[in-house]
């Protein structure tokens, strides 16, 4: 089903409301499933929204404020009090660039969460106040250490981000073969799972959807993506963290140097001789925003008919 964008976000935002979050935590919500699904990242959009409605409905709305237990010039430590991570982690990262714009460098950390989403939206943020950033977060034990069968680790995505004279250049990964919002949007859709990512709860390798929530999902890059991956483990959809950190280039160089440092170094790796008959080099975040830009002019996001109708479902 395609939708205008501003019907997209109006259902997710109707949603959000009808099972409990305030105006300001729907719109939030609203706004990051939004550039998800512009970007291409669609079990991250409106298929995410109804594993957000289940959770929700199940647990209710956290009633405990977000507060900073923890603060210095360059550091502070959030409790997230069971708030949905794409509230906290804004609020997480908005610190973080206040406290490195004001300092230089900053770090920020944040717990009792859970759905911290993409985080190259945070990213962003920083870029656009010409800031370096490193961002992490864990997750529930969903994914076999590389040589295993059994979940220790969470999809556990791991981001950089680089301000730029042209466009920032963001590297965003999740260290899992598959992510865990893929799986659940392959369930919703009936679809099978790609070869080789999940096993069932016998360890063995499956392609059903169903059975690799109750099983694990494999490390992405073998031995490499499992070192990656290692974390504290939290609960099934709780207590999760994630941590940002800040970087202001002007304590190691010129500002205005390192930006155009990094766009000539970007324009280098496009320009790179392709494989024959293959397409042109991109760069980390260059079809995302390729993609953001497009459903934007089209002003359209096309979406699964069951995904539309369970949000429909939950909104009413």
């Amino acid at each position: 089903m395609r939708l205008t964008i501003e019907h997209a976000r109006g259902l997710v935002d109707r949603a959000m409301s009808a099972v409990g979050y305030g105006a300001d935590e729907a719109a939030t919500i609203a706004d990051h499933l939004i550039d998800c699904e512009l970007r291409g990242v669609t079990y991250g959009g409106l298929a995410r929204a109804v594993s957000i409605a289940e959770r929700t409905i199940r647990t209710g709305v956290s009633q405990t404020p977000i507060r900073v237990v923890k603060e210095t010039p360059v550091s502070a430590s959030i409790d997230g009090a069971d708030h949905i991570g794409y509230v906290v982690a804004k609020r997480a990262m908005a610190l973080a660039i206040d406290k490195a714009v004001a300092s230089g460098i900053a770090i920020v950390g944040a717990n009792n969460t859970w759905y911290t989403g993409m985080l190259s939206y945070y990213a962003e943020m920083a870029a656009a106040r010409g800031l370096v950033s490193i961002t992490a977060s864990n997750a529930s034990p969903w994914v076999a250490p590389h040589g295993a069968t059994e979940g220790r680790f969470g999809t556990n995505p791991i981001c950089v981000g680089f301000p730029s004279a042209d466009e920032p250049v963001i590297w965003d990964i999740g260290t899992s073969a598959i992510m865990h919002a893929e799986v659940k949007l392959a369930e919703q859709l009936g679809q099978q799972l790609p070869e080789g990512v999940a096993f069932d709860h016998r360890g063995h390798p499956t392609r059903d959807p169903a059975a690799a929530l109750a099983g694990a999902f494999a490390a992405w890059g073998g031995h490499k993506g499992s070192g990656l991956a290692s974390s504290a483990i939290p609960p099934e959809l709780a207590g999760f963290g994630m941590v940002a950190i800040t970087i202001r280039p002007d304590l190691l160089t010129n500002a205005n140097d390192f930006a155009r440092s990094v766009a000539a170094y970007a324009e280098s790796i496009r320009g790179a001789r392709p494989i024959e008959g293959g397409p042109a080099v991109r760069m980390p975040f260059d079809r995302s925003r390729a993609d953001r830009r497009r459903r934007v002019a089209e002003n359209a996001v096309d979406v699964a008919d069951a995904v539309h109708a369970k949000l429909v479902e939950v909104a009413r």
